[in-house]
């Protein structure tokens, strides 16, 4: 970063109003890169060019590339607001958030014929089939084709058929009564056809007017004494209402409503806009947003970009979290709807229910991308939320102290990449600094070695080659208060956390500098802690029983005459292992540096005096 532009600008910001407005950020050639809106122009433009360094990574870009900057002093915060969109909707700047409506159309494709099939596909093919369509949402598409096929027991495998009858066993969807068996070759093509002209019916008419023909049908057949065909209906009203009762949720006072959610991956965040109308969830659209910073912010410029382009807007809308400016964004939308829009951001209830279904969505969107769950892309997002981190935690790193006696004091270091354990970057730390057993000063003296690795790399090691998103120390606030200060020091600027055990040394708590933070036992995060604690925990008393193992032995081969301290502790680190020791010739002894042939002989004697 070149400091005497950041000078310079920082120079010019303090010269501008306390006043609400919109500020222009350009780039060497004079294009607009960023456009933002201030409640005061000159503290929001100071910030940028203050402690440049820990900015989140987007922004940094951004001002590493901003040469100037021009503003525009507005009446009011609202005004500011208006003319931010307007300006960022003109000028679709780099590292503003910039929403392309890439679903394309989707549509029903229909097999031909003998046992057609329905399908959702997201373009038409040359072939034979019949297409309906096109629609907008594909989200509706799929829905709809899965709706159908369940209600009429409609086959969804490859199988081909009639050539393929008879020749396997009936797949899950026949034993769970959601295929309706063709494969097992008893169902005719005429009464297949005529389920499948049902199924037809139902998408191409509508669901109500379909419904209703099945019961006017379902009664004729009972007229008539066809009571296997009354019960077939019978069954398929029942599956639709089933359907619909899962599908549907009913908002007394909220028929129509957005449901939208941020969620926060390493590298990227996904936003969600689950859309309601007459009740009925009846479109999903998601967007990837790119490596953005702060989710306030990021949720406000979401919002403004996502209305500002759309004409449906509905009475309300529900957010997963806080945003800046909700009375302002609120009338701004009520006067571009022409009817009054109410933001929310529900706390309990159905709507939080919503809310939380949004987020998984989202979650399960960014999984695709990252080749990771969406229950894990969730639980790293809970956790961030939790302990108030910019960015859900990629790469963590925790430490624990254990001792055997005050000779075997030793530090364990685990890494969790994603929510797993990266076991190749786990390392172990003899404590040499510290007498007796001071737990604190143990914990500084590994933190404070493995963070010198770091700035001061002596030799390559991927484990301490690059900083963590987080570290978490098994101890109280007692240990965060003692580390915390260490690593500023060091210019090391990482989020510390302690892992707080109960009187059964079980997770009850997160500790902070200033106090605990309660984890409920029934959220994910509690479980990833737990997980990350036992296995800290694991490591290092491991590394400490073998090091006391090791260190009893080598004092028993001392009482073997002509072996002394050296010649034990050349022994071990020759063969690494008592195992390997005991299964050694008096040859293979005597290879040992420092060891004769005599003393090698006395040793074997004495390791296999009492076989």
């Amino acid at each position: 970063m070149d400091g005497q532009k950041i000078k310079k600008l920082s120079e010019k910001a303090k010269k501008l109003p306390l006043l609400p407005g919109v500020y222009i950020m350009k780039n060497r050639a004079g294009e607009i890169i960023y456009i933002g809106k201030a409640k005061a122009l000159k503290n929001r433009v100071s910030s940028y060019f203050r402690s440049v360094e820990k900015h989140l990574p987007k922004v940094y870009k951004m001002v590493e590339n901003v040469e100037d900057f021009d503003y525009i002093v507005t009446d009011s915060e609202f005004e500011a607001l208006v003319l931010e969109c307007s300006m960022i909707k003109l000028h679709s700047p780099k590292y503003n958030i910039l929403l392309k409506d890439d679903k394309g159309y989707s549509y029903i494709k229909v097999t031909p014929a003998p046992y057609s099939r329905l399908k959702a596909v997201l373009q038409k093919e040359d072939d034979q089939a019949e297409y309906i369509g096109p629609y907008m949402s594909s989200f509706v598409v799929k829905q709809t084709v899965e709706e159908a096929n369940k209600v009429f027991k409609l086959p969804t495998c490859n199988r081909k058929f009639p050539q393929e009858f008879r020749k396997g066993r009936p797949c899950l969807n026949f034993h769970i009564k959601q295929c309706m068996g063709v494969c097992k070759g008893k169902i005719s093509q005429k009464d297949y056809d005529e389920i499948f002209a049902q199924a037809l019916e139902y998408i191409k008419g509508g669901g109500s007017r379909s419904i209703e023909a099945m019961r006017r049908q379902m009664e004729i057949y009972a007229e008539n004494l066809q009571f296997e065909k009354a019960a077939q209906l019978r069954d398929r009203l029942k599956a639709i209402s089933k359907i619909n009762e899962q599908q549907k949720v009913v908002f007394a006072s909220s028929p129509e409503q957005d449901i939208i959610a941020l969620q926060q991956g390493e590298n990227e965040t996904c936003a969600v806009v689950l859309k309601f109308r007459q009740e009925r969830l009846v479109d999903k659209e998601d967007f990837i947003l790119g490596g953005v910073g702060n989710l306030q912010e990021s949720r406000l410029e979401f919002l403004l970009r996502y209305y500002t382009t759309r004409q449906d807007i509905p009475k309300k809308i529900q957010l997963d979290g806080e945003m800046e400016d909700i009375d302002i964004v609120s009338q701004l939308l009520s006067e571009q709807a022409g009817h009054k829009v109410e933001v929310h951001i529900p706390k309990r209830g159905e709507q939080l229910k919503l809310v939380e279904m949004a987020k998984t969505n989202a979650a399960e969107k960014l999984s695709q991308r990252t080749q990771r769950t969406g229950r894990e892309v969730a639980v790293l997002d809970e956790l961030a939320r939790l302990l108030g981190l910019p960015k859900p935690p990629g790469y963590i790193e925790a430490y624990d102290i254990s001792n055997i006696g005050s000779e075997t004091v030793v530090g364990g270091m685990i890494v969790f990449e994603n929510g797993h354990p990266l076991r190749k970057a786990y390392r172990k730390f003899n404590i040499k600094t510290v007498a007796g057993t001071d737990d604190y000063a143990s914990m500084s003296e590994v933190l404070s070695r493995r963070f010198q690795r770091y700035l001061n790399p002596q030799q390559q090691d991927e484990a301490f080659d690059r900083l963590p998103d987080l570290i978490l120390l098994d101890g109280g606030k007692g240990h965060v208060s003692v580390i915390t200060p260490l690593l500023r020091g060091m210019g090391i600027n990482v989020p510390v956390f302690g892992m707080v055990k109960d009187d059964k040394h079980r997770t009850r708590a997160i500790a902070a500098g200033g106090g605990e933070i309660a984890i409920n036992s029934s959220r994910s995060a509690f479980t990833l802690i737990s997980s990350i604690q036992e296995e800290v925990h694991r490591y290092s008393i491991a590394f400490s029983r073998g090091r006391h193992q090791k260190s009893s032995f080598e004092m028993s081969l001392t009482k073997c005459p002509r072996i002394g301290q050296e010649r034990a502790a050349q022994i071990y680190k020759h063969f690494k292992t008592i195992k390997a020791i005991k299964s050694a010739t008096a040859q293979e002894l005597a290879q040992v540096k420092g060891m004769t042939r005599p003393a090698a002989e006395k040793l074997y004697e004495f390791l296999h005096a009492q076989d």
